[in-house]
This record gives structure tokens, C-alpha cells and sequence, in this order.
């Protein structure tokens, strides 16, 4: 019998944000959404998640960056999948760090409206603008393919030859644009992939995004057996009515169906 249980961390950080602090705030009110009594626990694919799937290390305040790794890394085991809440979206790398250390270089599947591929932003490498440059730098993946930008500057596509990026812009996008996986990947979701209509809650409105339905589809049309995933860049202290906390627990609740359903 598959062990589907799913190992879950909370990085409370949001300290390499450029533009608005709060994403720190994100991963006990998304686990508050996802717990919600308005909804219950089963996925569209009609899988039940309830509490007890998760394999839950809590969450972690984090004063200096370079913990993300070491925390990361004790919370790993290479037969448990790992789902990270945070936090903006700089702790991706520390997180794929930890991750390649187990698995390898991985496949990345990147839905967001930024593609983060600057050098340095604002004169920080660790920026949340740059993860992915790092990422790549380091050769921490073997494939990364960017869904949903909006935001491509000239430094960014420069930046996405240089390593090979494939990037589906928002003004080219459709389902059967999105490209496929033949190997287990790795899913970042940073929720102002979606336009703000559906997620407020977020520091950086980009108007033209996804909506809540695209982006699951996204997810449900994976086939390969997931390794990680992340939700990031949820800021609570622009939200409305809790609307984005709830997309979010939707998108982890998803995401936990498919790691289930394609699970080797």
C-alpha cells in the first residue's frame, strides 16, 4: 500500500520582499482556510484530505534567510512529498537547494505573473525578483518552465536564454499551450500568478492573469509524480474577506490531490 501521507512546513518569512511586507503572515490563516467549516476536505477529483493527510512540521519563524535550507532539509524524507506555505517567493531557492540535495536537479513548474529572474534586485541576489536566477545558476534544475509572466523586462528575457527558460507569457496562454512532463517535477505557485479579481490578497496586483479556475487546471492536468510544491507571496494585509486565504487552501488541497494520484 502507497503511503500517501504528506509532509507540510510553514516558512513565516517574508524578509526579501521589495515592494510590501505580510506574506509572513500567510501560513496559519491558509491552514485556518483549508480547515474551514464553509468547505469540506474533498478534492474535485473526489479524493478526501482530511487533517490527518498531512504529516504537518508546523511553521517556522525565521530570522536569517540561510535557515530555510537546514529547516528544509530536516523536514525532507525522499518518500514523503513536501509542500511548503509561505512567505515570498526568495524561499523557493534555499527550499530547491534542500530538495536537490535529495532528488537531484529538478524539473520546475513555475506559475506565477513574474518570471524572478533578475541578477540582483535592488542590490539583493536573494531578492524575491530572483530565486529562479539562482536556481538555475546553480543548476538546481534541469528544466524550467515559466507559466502565466506578464511582467518579462529586457534583464528577465535576456536572463531566460541565458538558462534555457521556457516561458508561456499570459498573452499567449491557453490550456493546451502548457507544456508536458515526462519527469517528476517540482511545483512553485506564487498566487499573483492570478489576476487580482480572484486573489487581492497579494503584494503585487497584475491585472491580465489567470483565474482560480485556469490555474487548477494547470495542476490537475500534471501527470508525473510530484516531489515538492510551494504556495507563496499570499499577503494577508491586502486580502478581502479572507477571499485569497481560501484560493489558496484550494490550491493545497489540489495540489495534495495530485501528489496522491500520480504518486509512484
Amino acid at each position: 500500500m502507497r503511503n500517501n501521507r504528506i509532509r507540510l512546513q510553514g516558512i513565516l518569512y517574508d524578509g526579501k520582499s521589495s515592494f510590501l511586507r505580510g506574506p509572513a503572515l500567510a501560513p496559519p490563516l491558509i491552514r485556518d482556510a483549508y480547515n474551514s467549516e464553509s468547505a469540506n476536505y474533498f478534492s474535485e477529483t473526489g479524493i478526501e484530505l482530511r487533517p490527518d493527510i498531512w504529516d504537518d512540521k508546523g511553521d517556522y519563524e525565521v530570522a536569517d534567510y540561510f535557515e530555510i535550507e537546514k529547516i528544509t532539509a530536516l523536514n525532507l524524507d525522499q518518500n514523503q512529498p513536501l509542500i511548503t506555505l509561505g512567505g515570498d517567493h526568495s524561499i523557493t531557492y534555499p527550499i530547491l537547494k534542500a530538495i536537490a540535495d535529495v532528488h537531484g536537479p529538478v524539473n520546475i513548474l513555475h506559475i506565477d505573473a513574474h518570471s524572478d529572474l533578475y541578477d540582483n534586485f535592488e542590490g539583493d541576489k536573494y531578492s524575491h525578483a530572483c530565486p529562479f536566477a539562482r536556481i538555475m545558476e546553480e543548476e538546481l534544475a534541469n528544466r524550467l518552465v515559466q507559466v502565466g509572466i506578464r511582467t518579462l523586462s529586457t534583464h528577465q528575457k535576456e536572463q531566460a536564454e541565458k538558462f534555457g527558460v521556457e516561458v508561456l507569457a499570459m498573452k499567449d496562454f491557453d490550456n493546451d499551450s502548457i507544456p508536458d512532463f515526462n519527469e517528476p517535477l517540482y511545483l512553485s505557485l506564487d498566487i499573483d500568478a492570478l489576476d487580482p479579481a480572484f486573489a487581492p490578497g497579494v503584494s503585487h496586483h497584475e491585472p491580465g492573469g489567470l483565474s482560480t479556475r485556469q490555474v487548477l487546471q494547470i495542476i490537475q492536468k500534471i501527470e508525473v509524480p510530484i516531489l515538492g510544491a510551494d504556495i507563496v507571496e499570499y499577503n494577508p494585509k491586502r486580502d478581502i474577506n479572507g477571499v485569497t486565504a481560501m484560493v489558496c487552501a484550494k490550491f493545497l488541497k489540489e495540489i495534495a490531490a495530485k501528489i496522491i494520484e500520480n504518486k509512484v
